[in-house]
């Protein structure tokens, strides 16, 4: 089949955008071709600019802060979802979440994120004469918002990293910067560098409030870190099932404050963490068996 890869941008860092490089390199790997030339099956991330084929919405969330304009914000992300043929859920938070705002569609499919499990082999282990100081290395990584809680991270890892721990904050505008002698601050790195810091480190550290799919969290599960994140969203479902998962906010998917968001009780455990299939082959193939049902 011919994959029309919908709004998006194979050069930019971004999640979606990251994920879409993967997607279309296994889909060309399994025989498949992209272009938007005459395309079988069209997949929109997020918005389709028109619509050129039976077409699959891939969606990375929904407006619900009620800090900003969320309605209008959502208004072209539900155009696009009404003219659609299926849509793919990146969790079942994500499916919940949208079905209240937006309703049910026919056909649909959760389909976790998934990584290049081959590319994560080849990279080597971050070595630096900073954190080789160190026993151990956690870590977090994000584009810095207030709901990614920034300062929970940093909060978590003083309470129980022992004394031979260091963290490293990596990702652009950190908004929570400490002078601490464990706590480093690497500013935006690579894909390649990311992963060569995950399987230095062992523990990632995710406290973000309400995430739907974070692509972060997949690349450090796969190069080896124990997650740490809260259950209001749905990281805790590809964060395996060792993953340490902090209680949080009740929600009745209402809008509410999302970048004021409440302090979390560290005492408060659940063993929720949920195993996923990393491998973004996997995750390929079922786009491909979505698309089938499309076209048959």
């Amino acid at each position: 089949m011919k994959f029309y890869l919908d709004n998006v941008n194979l050069g930019s860092s971004s999640g979606p955008n990251s994920f879409a490089r993967k997607l279309k390199d296994s889909l060309i790997d399994m025989s498949h071709s992209v272009s938007d030339v005459d395309p079988d099956v069209q997949i929109a991330f997020i918005l389709a600019t028109r619509k050129m084929a039976p077409m699959i919405q891939r969606l990375d969330g929904i407006y619900f802060n009620s800090e900003q304009d969320w309605k209008n914000l959502n208004t072209p992300i539900k155009a696009t979802y009404d003219i659609s043929d299926a849509v793919v859920f990146q969790s079942h938070f994500n499916r919940i979440l949208t079905e209240k705002y937006f309703g049910k569609k026919e056909l649909f499919e959760v389909i976790p994120n998934g990584t290049d499990l081959h590319a994560i082999s080849q990279i080597p282990t971050l070595s630096h004469p900073v954190i080789d100081k160190y026993k151990k290395v956690w870590c977090c990584a994000s584009s810095w918002r207030p709901h990614k809680r920034l300062s929970e991270n940093v909060r978590y890892f003083l309470e129980f990293a022992d004394k031979d721990t260091c963290l490293v904050v990596a990702g652009n505008n950190p908004d929570h910067v400490i002078e601490h002698e464990r706590v480093f601050y690497s500013g935006n790195l690579s894909w390649e560098q990311l992963i060569s810091l995950y399987k230095r480190s062992e523990v990632f550290i995710h406290l973000a409030l309400m995430d739907h799919c974070p692509n972060v969290v997949v690349d450090a599960r796969a190069s080896g870190c124990k997650i740490v994140c809260s259950n209001a969203g749905g990281t805790r479902e590809i964060a395996g099932s060792d993953a340490v998962v902090v209680k949080d906010m009740e929600w009745d998917y209402m809008p509410f404050a999302l970048y004021k968001p409440p302090l979390l009780d560290f005492s408060q455990i659940l063993k929720t963490g949920i195993d996923s299939n990393l491998d973004v082959k996997y995750s390929a193939e079922q786009y491909i068996r979505i698309a089938e049902s499309l076209v048959k």
